[in-house]
């Protein structure tokens, strides 16, 4: 974990200063564990009254919770941009699925073309990173390894953006995607060729990003969104044609 020594100011605002930046800028994700207590002091280079003092005031703030015989976690809260009440009324009405294409659509052009203009080398080699692991779970069968890395590969280049509000709103929009809130993503990977479709999509945005061809990546991943929104119809289509075709089935053996 990218704990650095504090500097001089009072030892226990320095570490809540480094705490507080590795959670904004996205280094702690919600849920994460913290190191335990003696590590994290020698990687700080603070004492353990000053570290306690640190995490007490970082409780405090709604920012970490102490688990008794487990450590420190980053507050899952933090994760939690939506009310539960917003969250059952989005998964109750499908209207909600398109505004949530769109939006990405619009929030994820705009990160891949940030992304090509700022992110680091080392942001770059994250993405292809995934993208790689995305080629390998191509190779198989079952497609829930693809569809979770879909959502990392998309995480990594918003992350690569540099854009802490993008961020944590895109963090959140994604927990609510991994739930089933949306959609479910692996009923889009259940078809070879849309498999295959979707991965040379990826392929695009990722050979932008590589190219730093911003304008690219913000094609190839309003591209993308556009796909996902069109099969997504196909799909709602489909669902209402058979669910006809089962009623008409039925009618037609119960006919003598």
């Amino acid at each position: 974990m990218p704990f650095q020594p504090v500097q001089s100011e009072k030892l226990a605002q320095g570490v809540v200063r480094q705490i507080e930046l590795l959670i904004l800028r996205g280094l702690l994700r919600p849920g994460e564990r913290l190191p335990p207590e003696r590590e994290l002091a020698e990687r700080m280079g603070v004492s353990r009254p000053s570290l306690r003092e640190a995490i007490a005031e970082l409780q405090e703030r709604g920012l970490v919770v102490t688990r008794a015989g487990a450590g420190v976690y980053v507050a899952e809260m933090l994760g939690s941009a939506f009310s539960e009440a917003l969250i059952q009324l989005l998964a109750r009405h499908q209207e909600a699925v398109f505004d949530y294409v769109s939006f990405r659509r619009d929030l994820e052009g705009m990160a891949a073309e940030r992304a090509a203009r700022f992110g680091s080398d080392t942001d770059l080699k994250v993405i292809a990173t995934v993208f790689a692991k995305m080629e390998a779970a191509h190779a198989k069968r079952d497609p829930a390894d693809e569809a979770e890395l879909d959502a990392e590969f998309h995480l990594a280049i918003i992350e690569a953006s540099h854009n802490i509000v993008m961020l944590h709103l895109m963090r959140a929009m994604f927990d609510l995607l991994r739930a089933g809130v949306f959609y479910n993503r692996q009923a889009m990977f259940r078809h070879r060729a849309t498999r295959d479709m979707l991965l040379e999509q990826h392929r695009a945005i990722n050979n932008a990003i590589q190219a730093r061809d911003a304008l690219g990546a913000r094609a190839a991943a309003e591209a993308h969104m556009s796909y996902v929104e069109s099969t997504l119809s196909d799909l709602r289509k489909s669902e209402a044609n058979e669910a006809i075709a089962r009623l008409r089935y039925q009618h037609e053996l119960s006919r003598h």
